[in-house]
């Protein structure tokens, strides 16, 4: 092609750039500079962090976190919420549960029909969400243990706060 622009005297035109897709991983191993000294990660939030926060931000009311380690072997953390309407226990519930997947576990809900009591259970943590009256209905709190300990029971600012503090 650029013959015969020559060859009629009009300036040839520069061959179009080719759009060449490079794997993100690529990319990283070609701009890789070697690490001067290794730094260490920040530890990783715990469950009991990411739904107390999940929930601090959701406006949910009365959180208890509960250490179930050694008492039971269904899980180790239990953590018992209350929303104001089934809408609000809904989205808490979907908000928890996208959390807990990108944490990387593997998350199964019931409830979610009704919204009046939702159970989001990821194995090593089991979060009951209620609407109020269904809450003082069943009161997981009294069979769990946890009158006596409720006022000893970490909150969700209490457990994000100290989240926040370990960097």
């Amino acid at each position: 092609m650029a013959r015969t622009a020559a060859r009629l005297g009009v300036p040839a035109h520069p061959a179009p750039r080719r759009l060449v897709y490079r794997h993100p991983q690529q990319e990283r191993t070609i701009a890789r500079k070697p690490a001067a000294k290794a730094e260490q990660p920040a530890p990783a939030p715990s469950l009991a962090e990411i739904v107390a926060a999940t929930l601090d931000d959701l406006k949910a009311e009365d959180v208890i976190v509960l250490d179930l380690k050694g008492r039971t072997s269904i899980t180790d953390t239990m953590v018992i919420a209350t929303g104001k309407s089934q809408r609000q226990v809904g989205a808490m519930a979907e908000y928890v549960e996208k959390a807990l997947k990108q944490a990387g576990q593997k998350v199964t809900t019931e409830g979610m029909p009704q919204c009046d009591w939702v159970l989001v259970d990821a194995g090593d943590i089991i979060v009951h969400l209620f609407r109020p009256e269904v809450r003082t209905f069943y009161n997981l709190e009294k069979m769990w243990g946890a009158l006596e300990a409720k006022a000893d029971a970490p909150t969700a600012s209490a457990v994000r706060a100290k989240a926040i503090e370990q960097g």
